[in-house]
């Protein structure tokens, strides 16, 4: 067993390992708030999420969630009160972290909308770290096009800027910008974030340790972190899948940084799209993403059509 097994391993008590089936008894009694045309709204390219997998295991999930926040919160302002201080409670900051095309941007919508539905938690904002990638432009300076989404990629010290001030209850806090049809951040436009209830963070290296010994990690200030995990080979299937539905329609617009690939035969686009995920998102995915999965507060494991067969809780 590697050292990784081991740290999901259920044998060492780190892990509450609930099989689907128990976890969607825990939505007994849960209304569900979205309606079909609000889940196809959410839903990503290759996702196949319908109504019963958001009431049998998102639903869940959202509520276990806003109660987290909604304890953290009492335990902030108990913790004022105890210091004879003004409540100081800020944000509740969640990570959703995961490999390319596993899924995580469609959860992570999907949680910012049943979360809100609760009543402690009625304002959620969400925030992607796609806009703290390097400019293009920086990228090739520094050689580094090739390597985007690895780590290096990413303004690691303006994202922990940005969490601080979130975390520090900043009135007002700005991130930058990423347009997926320009693959590219837009200068000077911003998504604002104004302390709301909580803030979920999506990216696929939110959980990296800090690189030196001293630095602050992005993770430490998260409250709480899912992993979207899923076996590789699948992975790469949804990969393809997502790219050929691209490839006919985000890439037919001719405003798109991938136009040139709406032009390609579909033996083409399948070589294309294998090329990018063997050399770039596979081994980003191998020597980045996937190492961090044991630093999540719960593990969504997947099957091969998208459902979740398993979730791993973190014991507190």
């Amino acid at each position: 067993m590697s050292a990784d097994e081991a740290t999901l391993s259920p044998a060492l008590s780190l892990y509450r390992e609930i099989g689907r089936a128990e976890w969607a008894r825990l939505a007994a009694g849960m209304a569900q708030p979205l309606s079909e045309t609000e889940i196809v709204q959410i839903r990503g390219l290759g996702d196949r999420l319908d109504m019963a997998e958001v009431s049998q295991v998102y639903l869940p999930l959202s509520r276990l969630l806003s109660l987290y926040a909604k304890a953290t919160k009492r335990l902030g302002a108990e913790t004022g009160a105890f210091l004879h201080d003004d409540d100081s409670t800020t944000p509740f900051v969640v990570a959703v972290a995961g490999s390319v095309a596993v899924g995580k941007s469609t959860i992570a919508r999907l949680l910012r909308e049943l979360m809100s539905r609760w009543p402690d938690t009625p304002r959620v904002e969400l925030v992607t770290t796609d806009g703290f990638l390097y400019p293009n432009a920086e990228l090739e300076r520094r050689g580094i096009m090739a390597r985007k989404g690895f780590p290096e990629s990413y303004d690691r010290r303006a994202l922990v800027s940005f969490l601080t001030e979130v975390k520090s209850g900043a009135a007002e806090v700005r991130a930058p910008f990423y347009s997926h049809m320009r693959y590219d951040i837009v200068p000077d436009a911003h998504t604002t974030v104004r302390r709301p209830d909580v803030v979920i963070v999506e990216g696929l290296n939110v959980l990296q340790p800090p690189p030196a010994p001293h630095d602050v990690a992005v993770s430490d200030l998260f409250d709480f972190s899912v992993y979207v995990d899923a076996d590789p080979a699948n992975i790469a299937q949804w990969y393809v899948e997502r790219f050929m539905a691209l490839r006919t329609g985000a890439f037919a617009n001719p405003n798109s940084f991938f136009n040139v690939f709406s032009h390609l035969s579909d033996d083409e686009a399948v070589q294309t799209a294998l090329g990018y995920w063997n050399d770039i998102n596979l081994p980003n995915l191998m020597e980045n993403v996937l190492p961090t999965r044991g630093r999540a507060s719960l593990v969504l494991q997947k099957a091969a059509d998208h459902t979740v067969e398993r979730v791993l809780l973190r014991k507190l």
